[in-house]
């Protein structure tokens, strides 16, 4: 088999062959039929996540197939959980010390075959191909993660207009909030790609929306935006950091986060937000736009990424 392999941090990838994963007690061996280009995979390169293992395979948006079964599943950024700590048994087993991330501690998708627990593999709903549905296991599934956390929000405000944010506007859309993007100054096509995503304004990310935001979701991994959604959301409003990486965030004034607004972090997903997301996905028709490369021009998929020459979401096809 081949592989997309990162030697060390703020190197390209590698191609590398050889031979098949083989499973071990309670993991399934999945044949990749497509992986999802994730902002996360993009730190890991850049060596801003230095908890991540290397020599790794990166990728954790992963839509194959069960070699010994043929069941479609996906594979997602959690990847293994200890069952047993504080957090595990609370039901918050995405915040387990112990835990290991697909394309992180464990191999991921960049590759042609992948082992993966069997446990903590989601089903994919039918009506989504394998490139459309790769998305849905990160953009869609952390940034499910966040958008719950908003309540019942009817202004939502998201700063980063990419792969996570264009299938949350669909479902909020879906049930009957109002949203508003903020998109990268002067970035026209991004504006028109909110209002196509069903945006009810778009606009740039330090302008002032024309409405007070219930709640705003921040996907850039740029700190300067914080402070700048927290001002545009109303007194008991929150501001949702959903990214695992950010720079740092600016010193603010205290009256801009009086009147019980609160900043709150979203780290990682559980298998509760798998299902129910699935749920979710199932029920409304997501349109999500991807761009797909051959898996061994990976390095050209993270760099569109980086300099944002695509809208959606990067997939590699082994």
């Amino acid at each position: 088999m081949k592989a997309m392999r990162l030697a060390a941090p703020r190197q390209p990838l590698r191609q590398e062959t050889g031979e098949q994963p083989a499973p071990g007690p309670g993991q399934v061996l999945i044949k990749v039929r497509a992986c999802g280009v994730c902002r996360t995979d993009l730190h890991l390169v850049d060596g801003e996540l230095p908890q991540c293992r290397s020599p790794i395979t990166p990728g954790h948006e992963v839509v194959g197939t069960v070699v010994a079964t043929g069941a479609r599943v996906g594979v997602p950024w959690l990847g293994w959980t200890c069952g047993a700590c504080r957090y595990c048994r609370s039901g918050r087993e995405n915040l387990c010390e112990q835990a290991r991330f697909t394309g992180c501690d464990l191999d991921g998708g960049y590759a042609d075959y992948l082992v993966a627990d069997e446990r903590f593999c989601v089903p994919i709903p039918e009506r989504y191909g394998d490139a459309e549905a790769a998305p849905l296991l990160c953009a869609g599934l952390i940034g499910f993660r966040s958008y719950r956390k908003c309540g019942e929000a009817e202004t939502l405000g998201l700063y980063g207009f990419g792969a996570a944010a264009h299938i949350l506007a669909q479902i909020a859309c879906a049930e009957g909030r109002k949203v508003f993007a903020f998109v990268r100054p002067g970035d026209a096509a991004g504006k028109a790609f909110a209002f196509a995503c069903g945006a009810h304004w778009a606009g740039d990310s330090t302008q002032a929306p024309p409405a007070a935001l219930d709640a705003a979701i921040v996907f850039a991994p740029a700190g300067a935006l914080v402070p700048q959604a927290l001002k545009a959301t109303r007194k008991g409003g929150r501001v949702i950091c959903g990214g695992i990486h950010m720079s740092d965030i600016p010193s603010f004034p205290y009256a801009d986060l009086w009147g019980e607004r609160r900043i709150e972090s979203v780290a990682n997903l559980t298998r509760a937000d798998g299902a129910l997301f699935m749920e979710v996905a199932a029920r409304v028709a997501l349109r999500t736009q991807v761009t797909t490369y051959p898996l061994t021009d990976a390095n050209t998929a993270l760099d569109d990424l980086r300099h944002g020459r695509f809208a959606g979401a990067a997939v590699l096809l082994p």
